[in-house]
């Protein structure tokens, strides 16, 4: 996918409008809704939340973003303002830092022909099968990969592969690479009826089996997938590590997206020597036990 200047305008414009305004709930559990220029997310226990399009200006975007602020806090969650290189205005990211949120790593958004991924002539490496995600034990597998490749447990991950299988398995097709009985890598794809997007997510592959051919193998699966369901466009928010490669295959850059992230402040510590009511027993059928984020 070579496109112009023109070309690549109107691609990133379509991706703006599916992608991003018009995204559905990552999962069945979540709700997305527009507040004023701004489309956010929320979700309940460790699902993501934060806002995925806004269209603000000079005289807006201040007001806005301390809006949002306020609506999380209101919360008691933390919040990602997902910055995409062209959003306006010019300097929304020292905006976002003076109101307390902190950038991660930038990613860069690739776009794919469908069609074209598909075709690529990738083979599984020896030794590896696939096998496609379709219950909890599958998303088990998929938790444990993430655990070792990308070196920290992320239940988050689990939960919404777990949510789309039963809510909406018809956007979500999810496969792990397993070597003998060992599960090496795994990945998900994220579809929505009349979207010409697919999203590529959680790609991930143990440090022993990487510059194997497996990272590939599931890229082009994914894309078979799409193809056959007639989705022309396959995008990644890839990493430094992921864009060569993805490059190589034959994605092309979009633009760039950075994780702003805002999290509550602390609560206050209790008073040091509490009085006697103070550290009285709660009330009796109250107490419940701190759950369990799985």
């Amino acid at each position: 996918m070579r496109s112009d200047h023109e070309g690549r305008a109107r691609l990133l414009a379509a991706y703006d409008r599916h992608v991003r305004e018009g995204a559905p709930p990552d999962t069945p559990g979540s709700r997305v809704e527009r507040a004023g220029r701004v489309v956010r997310q929320t979700s309940p226990g460790s699902g993501w939340n934060g806002v995925l399009w806004s269209d603000l200006d000079e005289d807006t975007a201040d007001a806005a973003i301390a809006a949002q602020v306020a609506y999380y806090a209101g919360r008691g969650s933390g919040f990602e303002w997902k910055l995409y290189g062209h959003d306006r205005p010019a300097g929304l990211d020292a905006r976002l830092r003076a109101a307390g949120f902190t950038p991660e790593p930038a990613e860069t958004v690739l776009v794919g022909r469908t069609e074209e991924l598909a075709a690529l002539p990738v083979e599984p490496p020896a030794g590896i099968t696939l096998h496609a995600v379709a219950d909890e034990a599958g998303a088990d597998l998929m938790e444990r990969v993430h655990t070792e490749a990308f070196g920290r447990h992320r239940p988050g991950i689990r939960e919404l592969v777990v949510e789309r299988l039963r809510g909406a398995p018809e956007t979500i097709a999810a496969v792990v690479a397993m070597a003998g009985g060992v599960p090496v890598s795994a990945a998900r794809m994220e579809m929505q009826p009349g979207s010409p997007f697919a999203g590529l997510w959680g790609g991930g592959t143990v440090p022993a089996w990487r510059g194997r051919g497996v990272y590939r193998l599931l890229v082009a699966h994914r894309a078979r997938i799409a193809a056959a369901r007639g989705i022309p466009y396959l995008h990644v928010d890839a990493s430094a590590q992921s864009r060569p490669i993805l490059e190589r295959l034959g994605f092309d850059v979009l633009g760039t997206t950075v994780p702003y992230v805002w999290e509550p402040p602390p609560a206050p510590a209790p008073p040091a020597n509490p009085t006697r009511h103070e550290k009285g027993p709660p009330a009796r059928g109250t107490h419940r036990p701190t759950p369990d984020r799985r």
